[in-house]
C-alpha cells in the first residue's frame, strides 16, 4: 500500500466529499452541492477505493449507500476534521487572540430572541470571529460541550452531584414549571388537587431528551402513562393547546395562554418532580481555551439582566 498517495485520499475535501454523498444519498444530488459533474465525483471516490481497497458505498440505481466501511471512514472523517478545525482555531487564537468562530449550543427553553440580541451587539464589535448556534434539549447541551461540539453552552441542565474538572458551570437562574391542560380536556373538568390515578388515564406530553448518548433525562412521567414524544418545547405547548396530551410547561412560555383561558392551570396532588429547575451557563475550563470572543460572551452572560432575558424574554435583572 502506497502511504504516500493514501495520504492523499484522506484529503480534507474528500473527506467532505464523501459526507456531502452521505448526506444526499446519490452521487447526482452530491455532485450539485459540491459543483462537480457526476462522472467527476465518482472518479474521485473511485481513486480512495482503490487506495483503500475497499467499497465504500454500495450503488444501487440512483441511491448510493455507505458499507459498512464507509460508515466507518465517514465517522473517522468527522472526528479528524473536527480535529483539523480545532487545531486551526489555536492557531488562530495565539495570533490574534480571537477564534476564527464560536459554538454555541443553547437548551430549547432559552430565549431566541435574547441571543440573537447578544449576537447583533457582537457584530458590531467588527470581530473576526464567526458565530454559530445549535438547540439542544436538556442532556443533549452539556453532551455538545462535553464532546467539543460546542464551546459555550447555554441553559445546561446539571444533575446532582455534577462535576467535571474540564468545564465551568455557572447559576443561569431558575425555571418555574407548572402543569397545564387544555380547557377542552378531560383532566380541566376534574376538581383539583389532581391525584397520580387522575393523570395516569391521560396521554403526557414529553420534550425528547436530545443527548445521542446514555439514556437522557425523563422528567414528570407516571409509570404506564401513554407519551407522546416531541422534539422541542414549542411542539410540546402547541400539543398541549390541542389538547392531545398534558404536561408540565415553563410558566414563563405558557403565561399568555394562561391569561386568556387557552391552557388552564391545575393544581397536583403529589409533584412527581421539582417544579423549578436550574439552569447553567457553561464553558471549557482554562484561560488557554478562552479566547477573546468567549470572554466577552461570559461577560455578557454574568449579567443579571442577561440572565434574566435568557430565561423569560423580558430585559429586566432578577429582584
Amino acid at each position: 500500500m502506497n502511504l504516500d498517495h493514501l495520504h492523499d485520499q484522506l484529503h480534507p475535501a474528500n473527506l467532505r466529499m464523501l459526507q456531502a454523498i452521505a448526506d444526499h444519498g446519490s452521487f447526482a444530488a452530491a455532485a450539485r452541492t459540491l459543483d462537480l459533474v457526476p462522472s467527476a465525483l465518482s472518479y474521485r471516490v473511485r481513486q480512495m477505493e482503490d487506495a483503500l481497497d475497499v467499497l465504500l458505498f454500495n450503488r444501487q440505481g440512483r441511491r448510493a449507500i455507505p458499507t459498512a466501511a464507509g460508515l466507518e471512514l465517514l465517522q473517522e472523517g468527522s472526528r479528524l476534521l473536527s480535529e483539523t478545525g480545532r487545531i486551526a482555531q489555536r492557531v488562530r487564537r495565539i495570533a490574534t487572540g480571537w477564534e476564527s468562530h464560536l459554538n454555541i449550543v443553547m437548551d430549547n427553553l432559552i430565549d431566541t430572541g435574547t441571543v440573537l440580541e447578544l449576537c447583533q451587539a457582537f457584530f458590531e464589535l467588527g470581530a473576526p470571529t464567526r458565530i454559530r448556534i445549535r438547540e439542544e434539549v436538556m442532556s443533549g447541551t452539556l453532551e455538545a460541550l462535553s464532546l467539543g461540539q460546542a464551546d459555550l453552552a447555554i441553559g445546561a441542565v446539571l444533575d446532582t452531584g455534577w462535576s467535571d474538572h474540564l468545564i465551568d458551570a455557572r447559576h443561569l437562574g431558575d425555571v418555574e414549571f407548572i402543569y397545564a391542560v387544555a380547557p377542552d380536556h378531560p383532566l380541566a373538568m376534574l376538581e383539583q388537587p389532581l391525584t397520580p390515578d387522575d393523570l395516569r388515564q391521560y396521554r403526557a406530553v414529553a420534550v425528547a431528551d436530545s443527548a445521542a448518548h446514555g439514556q437522557g433525562r425523563t422528567v414528570g412521567l407516571l409509570a404506564g402513562q401513554e407519551v407522546l414524544a416531541v422534539p422541542n418545547m414549542a411542539a410540546k405547548i402547541s400539543a398541549q393547546l390541542r389538547g392531545i396530551g398534558v404536561g408540565h410547561v415553563p410558566l414563563h412560555l405558557v403565561q399568555p395562554h394562561l391569561d386568556n383561558g387557552t391552557l388552564i392551570r391545575k393544581q397536583l396532588a403529589q409533584e412527581q418532580h421539582e417544579t423549578h429547575f436550574s439552569s447553567y451557563y457553561a464553558w471549557h475550563r482554562g484561560k488557554q481555551l478562552q479566547g477573546q470572543a468567549l470572554q466577552w460572551w461570559l461577560q455578557q452572560l454574568d449579567s443579571s439582566a442577561t440572565q434574566c432575558a435568557l430565561l423569560s424574554g423580558h430585559a429586566h435583572p432578577r429582584g
